[in-house]
């Protein structure tokens, strides 16, 4: 979205995005750079209350703003051929879409885990209890990736070339609750269930085997 190399703009005329991550990606050097500036469309935001309420205020129509839910916990298992996201305990974009009366709107990357191979780290292993330990000390632990060079294709820190497909689902239309309880678990299940339909809907046309499903945790 922040490049506009799937065509967002001309599919999407009038709004403008805005994709908010993780905190840490803006204190690596060129990386910062890549998220704040570069890009057709420059949009590249801290993930956070503030940041998230500011932008659902200036203005408030016009906005389409992608969040990684998942965070950095989902870094941990992000492996080619895996299809893992967190979010069962990942409400807060529910309160404020009833808040502002935000639409919300399902999205998944097919491919994205495929750019770079990874070490596996089960839950339970000790590689994955030492990063469960780093990441709750430094909130960030960033997976044993490999990708490819400059002039070779078999170590690097480059994503391999693979093809990544975008895919939108139908809008959640959502209605303004000032202080939203029992509406927003309502909403988070209509969420999670759009976009587990989406994923069934279009794995065979992305090369998902028949029988890989989405898992949230």
């Amino acid at each position: 979205m922040m490049t506009n190399a799937t065509g967002f703009l001309e599919k999407f005329p009038g709004l403008k995005p805005t994709v908010l991550t993780l905190n840490g990606q803006f204190y690596f050097p060129f990386r910062r750079e890549i998220g704040i500036g570069l890009g057709k469309l420059k949009g590249g935001v801290e993930a956070s209350r503030e940041s998230l309420q500011y932008l659902l205020e200036n203005p408030r129509k016009g906005r389409a703003i992608a969040i990684v839910l998942g965070g950095s916990q989902e870094l941990l298992d992000a492996r080619p051929g895996a299809h893992v996201l967190y979010l069962s305990s990942r409400r807060g974009f529910c309160r404020f879409a009833l808040q502002y009366g935000a639409d919300l709107v399902p999205m998944y990357n097919f491919g994205e885990n495929d750019v770079f191979n990874t070490i596996s780290s089960p839950r339970g292993t000790a590689l994955r209890n030492f990063q469960e330990f780093i990441k709750s000390r430094t909130g960030f632990c960033p997976p044993l990736a490999n990708g490819r060079g400059i002039f070779n294709y078999t170590f690097g820190l480059l994503p391999h070339r693979r093809p990544i497909a975008t895919v939108m689902g139908a809008p959640t239309r959502v209605d303004g609750v000032e202080n939203p309880t029992r509406e927003e678990d309502k909403l988070h299940a209509e969420y999670c269930k759009a976009l587990t339909e989406l994923f069934e809907a279009h794995k065979s046309l992305h090369n998902v085997p028949k029988d890989a499903h989405l898992t949230i945790y």
